[in-house]
C-alpha cells in the first residue's frame, strides 16, 4: 500500500462509543492511508474522541445527510492529490482486515469502483426483511440496465481518482448514495466490480431506511433506474 496515496473516510453521526476501536483497526490494517472522519453535525464527542485517536477530523456545523458527508470526504481527498479513497461506516460493521482486498482491483488498474460484498459470496450476514427485499429488487432492476451488483447498499466502498472526480460534482445525492450512484458510474462508463468481504451485524437500525424514509428511497430510486435506463455507457 506504501506506493498509493490514499485515504480512508468514515462518515460519522454520534458514534462515539466505536470510533476509537474502528480507527484502531484501520491503524493495523491500512497502514499509510490517512484516516479522515467527516463529523456530520455529531451532539456527542465524535469528533473528540476520533481526533485523539489520531484521525483528521472534518465537522459540519449540523447534519447534512449520510452523502453530503461522504462528499466533503471526496472533496478534500482531491484537493489532497489522493489516488483513491476507501470508505466504510464509523460504527464497526465494516472489517479492516478486508481493506486490502478491497483495494486489490483498483492498484492493479482493473476497476474504477470497488463494492464490498456481503453477498457475493455464501456469508452469516443476515439482512431484515424489508432491506433484503429491496435490496433483491434494485439489483434486479439495475442488471436490466446493465449494472450487475449484489450489495448496492453497502457503505464498503473504494474509488479512485476518475471515481472521485465523477463522486464530487453536483448531482452526488445528499441523503441517500446506493444504487443510483453506481447507476451514474456504470452509464459514465466507470468499472463497477464487487469483491466478498465480512460484515458484522450493526449495532443500530440503520438510520437511512427507516420509517417514511423507505418509501421517499424506494421512489427516489426507482426514478434514478428509471432515468439511466435508456442511457448509454460512456468514459468521460
Amino acid at each position: 500500500m506504501s506506493d498509493v496515496r490514499g485515504m480512508m473516510l468514515l462518515p460519522a453521526l454520534n458514534e462515539e462509543r466505536q470510533i476509537a476501536a474502528v480507527l484502531r483497526g484501520l491503524a493495523q490494517w491500512a497502514n499509510g492511508f490517512e484516516p479522515v472522519v467527516i463529523d456530520d453535525g455529531s451532539v456527542d464527542d465524535t469528533g473528540k474522541v476520533a481526533r485523539q485517536a489520531g484521525a483528521t477530523v472534518l465537522r459540519h456545523p449540523f447534519n447534512l445527510g449520510y452523502g453530503a458527508a461522504l462528499q466533503t470526504g471526496y472533496k478534500y481527498a482531491l484537493g489532497r492529490g489522493m489516488d483513491l479513497v476507501v470508505q466504510l461506516d464509523a460504527d464497526g460493521q465494516h472489517d479492516p482486515a478486508d481493506v486490502a482486498r478491497l483495494i486489490e482491483p483498483i492498484v492493479e488498474g482493473a476497476a474504477d469502483v470497488v463494492i464490498g460484498s456481503r453477498f457475493v459470496e455464501r456469508s452469516s450476514y443476515r439482512m431484515g426483511l424489508t432491506r433484503s427485499l429491496g435490496r433483491k429488487l434494485f439489483g434486479g432492476l439495475g442488471k436490466l440496465v446493465g449494472l450487475d451488483v449484489t450489495d448496492p447498499t453497502s457503505g464498503f466502498q473504494a474509488l479512485n481518482r476518475v471515481a472521485l472526480e465523477l463522486y464530487a460534482r453536483d448531482f452526488f445525492p445528499a441523503d441517500y448514495p446506493d444504487i443510483d450512484v453506481l447507476l451514474m458510474a456504470h452509464r459514465r462508463g466507470l468499472r463497477v466490480v464487487e469483491v466478498p468481504v465480512q460484515m458484522r451485524e450493526a449495532p443500530r437500525k440503520s438510520r437511512l431506511h427507516g420509517g417514511l424514509r423507505s418509501f421517499y428511497y424506494v421512489y427516489k430510486i426507482a426514478l434514478s433506474l428509471w432515468a439511466g435506463s435508456g442511457a448509454r455507457p460512456r468514459r468521460d
